[in-house]
């Protein structure tokens, strides 16, 4: 699970982001709006930690931003203000959640822990073009055949149709896929691809699967 926190202050940057890689997260941080607003809208995050006060663009501005691009990753906002009246706007510009300063690190990963269980359970379905993942049961189709898939082929596929029309890098499918072997990323990831255009590209007409030269891969329609 990937998490991104936007705040400016320092010390509490570190101290989520220790707390949170000991919980097995892996972290993103930027330390002013704009930063975090081009890191929310170019990376795939599982939750994004949104402070309010910061500096180039205030938290509000970012997740009004962030909610008209489309993407609903779950925010909870964190800020040191604590009236009834900045909860509401936060809620209403879009946030999931609103958790005043000071907090316990506690409370912050029960929080994380109740928004990320609901943006599992709303998804029991993906599908792109004319290929369809169920969730539930593992499995794959495409023009309505069956498509085998192992475990880790599944995974990959279905993160990559989470992150549709979404260049992914090497690095970000191999920390997918638990592999950050520097020596080895590459390879691993681009086996896996092979892997699954041969399964649910080779034999079809539309080719799903994208290269980006230089950059990485992506899953589209078009």
């Amino acid at each position: 699970m990937k998490i991104l926190i936007i705040e400016d202050d320092v010390k509490i940057v570190n101290f989520l982001k220790k707390g949170l890689e000991e919980e097995s997260y892996s972290i993103d941080y930027s330390h002013n709006g704009e930063e975090g607003l081009y890191l929310a809208s170019v990376n795939s995050y599982d939750l994004i930690l949104l402070d309010i006060m910061l500096p180039l663009l205030d938290g509000i501005e970012v997740c009004k931003k962030l909610r008209a691009e489309k993407i609903n990753t779950p925010i909870i906002m964190l800020t040191a203000k604590d009236s009834i009246e900045d909860t509401i706007k936060g809620l209403d510009i879009g946030a999931n959640d609103y958790l005043p300063k000071p907090f316990s690190f506690s409370e912050l990963l029960a929080r994380i822990r109740v928004q990320l269980r609901a943006k599992d359970s709303t998804q029991t379905t993906l599908k792109i073009a004319d290929l369809e993942l169920d969730l539930l049961a593992k499995t794959a189709k495409r023009a309505g055949e069956d498509i085998t898939l192992t475990a880790k082929e599944f995974s990959l596929l279905e993160y990559l149709i989470k992150n549709q029309n979404k260049v992914l890098s090497e690095t970000v499918l191999a920390s997918m896929l638990n592999n950050m072997d520097e020596s080895n990323i590459s390879n691993l990831v681009n086996v896996y691809i092979y892997r699954l255009r041969n399964k649910i590209d080779k034999p079809y007409e539309k080719k799903l699967i994208k290269t980006i030269r230089g950059l990485g891969f992506k899953i589209d329609a078009q």
